[in-house]
């Protein structure tokens, strides 16, 4: 997949729920279970057995490094599809400046450790 990322990737082991948003903002029932790779303050990426539409919405929880958990809004902007799996990339779209920044204090961490 091509870097498109501004913001450096940090690797995550995690597995999270993708719930589908509709148009008008409501939730379906049905979640998508994905393996997250990486993560950067802006985005995410992501592997599933499930294809994706590009453009499609996503609600999530994703618990990071420090346990906390962070709820945002994905949107799918790349698609790969492998042999038995798919990668994505997504972008956050609704994310709290606060869980941003606890994305960054890691990355400072991470690369003066």
């Amino acid at each position: 997949m091509e870097e498109k990322r501004r913001h450096k990737r940090l690797e995550i082991d995690v597995s999270i729920e993708l719930e589908r948003l509709g148009e008008g903002g409501e939730t379906a029932s049905a979640y998508v279970p994905v393996e997250v790779t990486d993560i950067s303050r802006t985005g995410i990426g992501f592997k599933a057995a499930q294809k994706l539409a590009e453009g499609s919405f996503f609600n999530t929880k994703i618990q990071i490094w420090t346990k906390e958990v962070i709820e945002t809004v994905i949107k799918i902007v790349r698609t790969e599809e492998s042999e038995s799996t798919y990668r994505y990339g997504g972008i956050f779209i609704a994310m709290a400046d606060s869980d941003a920044f606890k994305i960054d204090v890691y990355q400072i961490f991470h690369d003066y450790a």
